[in-house]
């Protein structure tokens, strides 16, 4: 079979069940194209992108300036390894600092392995800093978590589906319940050796879990008090996706003219991945302090790939696309115009209990148990309608859509989403 042979969407799916691993449970279609907010099956119908690659599509799909300064670069010079400088990374660690006011960036490729790094500097940092006895450095952790599935982070994990036959697991970590600051309190006040509190903004995977107001400055605040490291998993809710640069912009929104872009709960150890490349290229990264991140010496950490030519050309070119089509401002906005009308919708039914979210980080959850069936059923029927989303969860459908949708355009996928939901009852 020729790569460049048409293929149709049932043919597509037996090839990956044949001669693919099975660590997937996809959505039964073939997307062959996407262009913003809309995607394409190889039959050549149109579907609105609700899920945005778990948020690593921000800036819409195929945007011309990330897609052309990746293919630039890409006819110049693709890879040197770290092993020689190259004059595209640099620039990249300027510009990013500078965009999100920290000294220093790690750079790495995927989310897990940024979630590795901040892990590896959290620890090294309090050997080295806060003198913890080496080998015995505790790192805090959320119930419910999602940070990779690497087999450190599901040594922390709840996941029982992620964690069961993957053991022996790493140690080192202790589990709090999350949006609690008295049950972190009490750990770091009767534990000298914690080291690091790593943490999400939003618990996206739980079901796009929001925390009480004042939680996230609340936690670092008790991480100044104990001397710990206030750790940030920002992989999908930073660049602009929940109306702000980052989710730990506090309560401002980016379309506040006060707003600096400045984190109000400025984490210690910041972690970016997914949409700092726009969905073009594995880019994530790292950023702290010099404090903090100049206890990695040279040997100490390192990725072939990480902070390559094109890596940082992307990571360029998404961060320029944010802040020139102001799409936390339009994140915040139509967020807003969202949970407004699908609350209208709510009211009126019992089978949504309720929408949550910030930004176009949103959730509806479905009056229904864990293990049914139902979300992904009203996913199926979403599908039929031209709407493409993902259930987390037996009765948690998550909605993230590109940012650069226009009102229209999200008015019309809350036609399809109640349409759907008002078939779905009858």
């Amino acid at each position: 079979m020729s790569i460049l042979e048409n293929i149709t969407s049932k043919d597509a799916i037996a090839l990956e069940e044949k001669h693919g691993a099975h660590n997937y449970h996809p959505l039964p279609v073939v997307l062959s194209k996407g262009e913003g907010v809309f995607v394409w099956d190889v039959e050549g119908k149109k579907y609105y992108d609700f899920l945005s690659a778990y948020s690593a599509v921000n800036q819409g799909h195929c945007h011309p300036k990330i897609v052309g300064a990746m293919t630039e670069q890409a006819k110049t010079l693709s890879l040197t390894s770290r092993a020689f400088y190259n004059d595209m990374l640099g620039k990249y660690e300027k510009y990013a600092t500078e965009t999100f006011h920290f000294d220093k960036l790690l750079p790495m490729n995927t989310g897990a392995e940024a979630v590795e790094t901040a892990l590896k500097i959290c620890r090294k940092w309090a050997y080295e800093k806060k003198c913890i006895p080496e080998n015995s450095a505790e790192i805090v952790v959320c119930e419910n978590n999602f940070h990779g599935r690497t087999t450190t982070i599901i040594s922390f994990s709840n996941d029982s589906v992620a964690r069961k036959n993957f053991g022996p697991y790493t140690e080192g970590f202790i589990k709090i319940e999350y949006d609690n600051l008295n049950a972190l309190e009490e750990v770091l006040k009767s534990n000298k050796n914690v080291a690091g509190f790593l943490v999400e903004p939003i618990q996206g995977e739980a079901g796009v879990y929001v925390p009480s107001a004042g939680y996230l400055s609340g936690a670092k605040a008790l991480c100044e008090k104990y001397n710990v490291l206030f750790i940030a998993d920002e992989v999908q809710t930073g660049i602009a996706r929940t109306g702000r640069l980052l989710a730990t912009c506090g309560n401002c929104s980016c379309s506040d003219k006060h707003c600096s872009g400045t984190p109000e709960t400025k984490p210690d150890i910041l972690i970016l991945g997914k949409a700092l490349s726009g969905g073009a290229y594995p880019v994530s990264a790292v950023l702290a302090n010099d404090a903090i991140m100049n206890v990695i010496q040279p040997g100490n950490h390192g990725s072939t790939f990480g902070g390559n030519p094109i890596a940082a050309a992307v990571g360029m070119a998404a961060l320029e696309v944010v802040k020139e089509e102001k799409l936390a401002e339009n994140a915040f906005v139509l967020g807003e115009l969202f949970r407004d009308e699908l609350n209208k919708f709510i009211a009126t039914t019992d089978l949504v209990n309720s929408v949550r979210g910030k930004g176009l980080l949103n959730a509806i959850l479905i009056n229904d148990t864990e293990e049914s069936s139902t979300a992904w059923d009203i996913c199926m029927a979403l599908k039929e309608n031209g709407l493409l989303a993902k259930p987390t969860h037996g009765n948690i459908i998550r909605f993230a859509p590109p940012l650069v949708m226009t009102k229209e355009e999200l008015l019309d996928c809350v036609s399809i989403i109640i349409k759907t939901l008002n078939d779905f009852k009858k």
